[in-house]
């Protein structure tokens, strides 16, 4: 499919990673306080107390964004793919509901436990793996990044697993994980390239990825669907691979990571003459430009989180996904 979809798109911007011009590095004092030193030093995201008072933060933020509908409210605690699908979803329900969320219900995250890298440099973060109210069984895993020692901490990443899906991760004698870089030779997919390879797999299938729900299911899904009596259904997808996008992963205790990463899919629905696109939900409505006679594409935006081995199949664990933009015409 070629990439003349006639959609023109409505991204967000990439924010920029904000380095520090002149800082030292993180240091922990006994009663865990901060100081600053050079940033250079391998040393832990942040202590277990502020990622336990980030994780409080941003579902209080999250909860009054969701009652109101209003973007604004949770803005300075999302970025990557969580903010496009978040501000997305925020969107479209104050276009349908201008008066707050008729059937808001608050999250709860309750048993948090916190997987937090030493690294060296900016951005740092680390992992929450909680209990919701929500999502049955689901255990779920926020990353939070923050590219500065005076910035908020930001949920990057958000997916839901089976609770036996979260694998052991290795950790030094005093706990701390160990960040995997993204050009990581020891792996059977380099976390950098997880976006691109998985990105290729949806279109031209493989042996990269293990079957499952978000890979053969998915494709198999797709296939059925392309081709329907009066409607034809196109595909692209597209890595997600810089600034806020980009992936992050921790060293597992059998020594492979789990990696989280971002792709970008647009699906076409195209009419045959004499006929029309099926009419879209409210929601994807609130989304669209222009007007839909013989065409509809839509932009998702998805979040996956996936179990990289040192050698076999990558086992993608869990997919979030948001519709962000629609074009008709």
């Amino acid at each position: 499919m070629s990439r003349d979809l006639g959609l023109r798109r409505l991204r967000r911007p990439d924010r920029s990673v904000l380095l520090a011009a002149s800082v030292t590095a993180l240091s922990m004092t006994a009663s865990g306080c901060v100081v600053v030193h050079g940033e250079r030093e391998v040393l832990p995201a942040t202590t277990r107390a502020e990622a336990a008072k980030a994780l409080e933060r941003f579902t209080a933020a999250y909860n009054e964004a969701d009652k109101a509908y209003d973007g604004s409210l949770d803005a300075d605690h999302t970025t990557g793919a969580l903010a496009d699908i978040d501000s997305a979803r925020l969107k479209a329900g104050r276009a349908n509901n201008p008066d707050g969320n008729p059937g808001h219900a608050p999250l709860r995250l309750t048993d948090a436990r916190f997987t937090i890298p030493k690294k060296a440099g900016w951005p740092r973060w680390f992992l929450a793996d909680a209990a919701g109210n929500k999502g049955g069984t689901a255990r779920w895993l926020l990353v939070f990044t923050r590219d500065g020692l005076d910035e908020t901490w930001e949920v990057a990443y958000l997916t839901l697993v089976a609770p036996d899906d979260v694998p052991e991760f290795r950790t030094d004698r005093d706990g701390w994980a160990e960040a995997v870089p993204a050009n990581s030779t020891d792996l059977a997919v380099p976390p950098g390239e997880l976006s691109r390879k998985y990105a290729t797999f949806l279109k031209d299938g493989g042996d990269a990825f293990a079957r499952g729900p978000h890979t053969s299911s998915w494709r198999a899904l797709r296939e059925k669907r392309s081709t329907r009596p009066g409607l034809a259904t196109q595909y692209i997808d597209e890595p997600m691979t810089n600034g806020d996008y980009a992936p992050l992963a921790l060293r597992t205790k059998d020594g492979g990571a789990l990696v989280f990463f971002t792709t970008r899919h647009f699906e076409k629905q195209t009419a045959a003459a004499g006929t029309s696109v099926p009419a879209p939900n409210r929601n994807v409505l609130a989304l669209t430009t222009g007007e839909i006679r013989q065409s509809l594409t839509m932009e998702f935006v998805s979040n996956e989180v996936a179990l990289d081995p040192a050698e076999g199949e990558v086992d993608v664990l869990g997919r979030i996904q948001g519709l962000t933009s629609a074009k008709g015409e």
